[in-house]
């Protein structure tokens, strides 16, 4: 038998249970066998300032018909995006020039990514050695090692990708300058006493907005 439903009914439970459809998924975190791996810093390590702890990842949202890799940085501590990106490959470059545009806003103590070939290339980890930042990167496998950036991406894809469906990149990219501010200005979080992250970390004496 079965029942007759909407598919955009089916979306809407599907997103207040937490759930997603199976379907392959590009991988986003190939090791370089050329690069070097630097160790895990944050295990067992209170946070508890803005700029302690930036991280940085990478993550695909889906159009009506293909994806586009979007890339952040974040301040730990505080939730606050400092800087994103759009791109339709994973090269290097389009991390390089967030990292750099992040950077102009403050400078953390340890900077933690995942061992992909994008953060673990010379032309990114020699940013952070010039700026004298230390390196910190996830075990193999260990999303969880960057649980805070990966509360970000479900954040982004079921506060506004999902539900807008974007056609194109430019639309999708136009949804993304809306929703960052959001995001980081006016939505509170629980975990920062219902404070907003622009508000959290405004409070450091060294950041930049």
């Amino acid at each position: 038998q079965g029942y007759l439903v909407n598919h955009k009914r089916v979306q809407r439970l599907m997103q207040r249970m937490g759930i997603q459809a199976i379907h392959p998924k590009p991988s986003l975190s190939q090791a370089h066998p050329a690069h070097k791996i630097y160790p895990y810093l944050l295990r067992d390590l209170a946070i508890t300032r803005p700029n302690q702890v930036w991280s940085a990842d990478i993550t695909y949202l889906p159009l009506r018909k293909g994806f586009l890799y979007l890339v952040a940085v974040m301040d730990w501590y505080s939730r606050y995006v400092l800087a994103w990106a759009i791109s339709n490959t994973l090269e290097c470059t389009f991390c390089v020039d967030v990292l750099q545009q992040a950077l102009q806003k403050g400078r953390p103590a340890i900077f933690n990514t995942d061992q992909g070939a994008q953060f673990t290339a010379l032309a990114f980890t020699s940013v952070l050695q010039e700026a004298e930042i230390q390196i910190s990167m996830d075990g193999r496998g260990r999303a969880l090692d960057n649980i805070f950036i990966e509360r970000l991406w479900r954040s982004v894809k079921y506060e506004d990708v999902y539900l807008h469906r974007y056609e194109t990149g430019p639309a999708l990219i136009t949804g993304l300058e809306q929703y960052f501010p959001f995001y980081n200005q006016e939505r509170p979080h629980q975990s920062l006493a219902y404070q907003t992250p622009a508000a959290v970390y405004a409070a450091s004496p060294d950041s930049g907005i």
